[in-house]
């Protein structure tokens, strides 16, 4: 099984890799994150080595920072485009 995930891994890098400059980011942000995290946040652009990332309220904004080191870490190993921060944004108004 651990094969499996590793031969996962190496086609989603690949993936990742060919998509356009500034894209990578935001395509594997809901890897990095994990499904749960990844319904109630939106990665919305990649400017500037700054991913920008849509959460629903404060206390989000405040439990996403905590775990900002090791979202980065990720994102720098699956994007292959440097990523200096992940900026957390409060969603404004209701979708």
């Amino acid at each position: 099984m651990e094969q499996a995930g590793a031969g996962l891994e190496k086609i989603v890098l690949g993936s990742l890799r060919r998509v356009p400059q500034g894209k990578a980011p935001i395509l594997a942000w809901p890897l990095v994150c994990g499904s749960v995290v990844a319904e109630r946040t939106r990665a919305l652009e990649f400017v500037d080595a700054v991913l920008r990332v849509e959460v629903q309220d404060a206390g989000w904004k405040r439990e996403m920072q905590s775990l900002a080191p090791r979202y980065l870490a990720t994102l720098n190993r699956y994007a292959g485009q440097k990523v200096e921060r992940i900026e957390f944004v409060i969603r404004q108004g209701k979708s």
